[in-house]
């Protein structure tokens, strides 16, 4: 049975080698006169305001808009059904929505094997894989828990009272990156006390309130909040120390050997023609290069992972897979 680590290595990371192997430009079979001319993107979010959707999306379209890559963008936030109402849109109103890039990552995959909603990648069209975000674990910036050790030694006391606050449903990443801690270091991930809500800012709501003690989140949602001393980042899901949190350890140091970054890409409405599909990644693409996205990438610690549309639809193929095996060995499905 693959490892939760050896399934990041292989599906995530490893498509690092294959972005740099293809370019949409020079795809075999699209030809330059081909490619469309867009100047007008309107995001769709599948969640709320703060969350790791909203500020992928926001910062793809702001780029762009900098850069002159577009003229005009808009977004439009469509929380419910853990992101299965933004694509059950999507899908229905496929017919007006040639200028509409939905974002969304991992929890699709998920998402559609736990059945939350009835649809898959395969219901719209996969256009670029674009960032990987590490997952973390934050406290109370008072709160007496130091390390991720104190939080497994706190478990292996009482379970129960080792609350999570996620930004997504049981059994998804928010509750599956950290139940896979407890797993490696030698605990029973199903004795987790996850308390999910509707998207990443919703969660980091509740937790900054006191709703619970430990937040379950992405790198690039926890890292303004853990600078202006709102909380504090005690674990991330890298294999080494990242460059934006130098001080913080990984959860491999503290006693759970995992890795893992949550992928983030675009999707276009099911039926799109090809030749607006590799317009779209183009210009992905392009704005993947230039320098204000660079400061976005790097103030967010976000690492880039650009597939473009074939070699990202492989890649969910793929993940779809590993994942199913992972989520079965963990109790998560029958």
């Amino acid at each position: 049975m693959k490892s939760f680590k050896s399934l990041t290595r292989r599906a995530v990371l490893g498509g690092i080698a294959a972005a740099g192997l293809f370019a949409v430009s020079g795809l075999p079979g699209v030809p330059a006169h081909a490619q469309e001319d867009i100047d007008t993107i309107h995001f769709l979010i599948p969640g709320g305001a703060g969350g790791g959707w909203d500020s992928t999306a926001r910062a793809i379209g702001m780029t762009m808009k900098q850069e002159g890559l577009i003229k005009n963008d808009s977004y439009e936030n469509m929380s419910g059904a853990g992101g299965g109402k933004a694509i059950g849109y999507l899908i229905e109103t496929a017919d007006r929505q040639e200028n509409t890039l939905m974002v969304n990552s991992t929890p699709i995959i998920v998402r559609s094997l736990t059945k939350i909603f009835p649809y898959s990648y395969r219901d719209v069209t996969p256009v670029a894989r674009v960032i990987g975000d590490y997952q973390i674990l934050a406290v109370q910036p008072d709160s007496e828990i130091k390390t991720f050790e104190d939080v497994l030694e706190r478990f292996r006391e009482d379970p129960r009272s080792v609350k999570i606050a996620g930004g997504s449903v049981r059994g998804d990443l928010d509750h599956l990156v950290p139940a896979s801690a407890f797993r490696a270091a030698g605990e029973d991930p199903r004795q987790v006390a996850y308390v999910p809500y509707d998207a990443g800012g919703k969660a980091l709501a509740g937790f900054l309130s006191g709703e619970t003690e430990l937040l379950s989140t992405g790198l690039g949602e926890a890292i303004g909040p853990h600078r202006d001393g709102q909380l504090r980042i005690i674990a991330v899901s890298a294999p080494e120390r990242v460059e934006v949190l130098p001080d913080v350890p990984t959860f491999k140091e503290s006693g759970a050997d995992i890795d893992f970054a949550n992928w983030r890409g675009v999707f276009g409405a099911p039926g799109i023609s090809d030749e607006r599909k590799q317009a779209f990644a183009t210009k992905v693409e392009n704005m993947m290069e230039t320098e204000t996205w660079e400061e976005i990438r790097a103030k967010n610690g976000w690492q880039n992972l650009y597939l473009p549309p074939a070699e990202f639809t492989e890649f969910l193929a793929k993940q779809e897979e590993e994942m199913g095996e992972l989520m079965r060995e963990m109790g998560f499905l029958r």
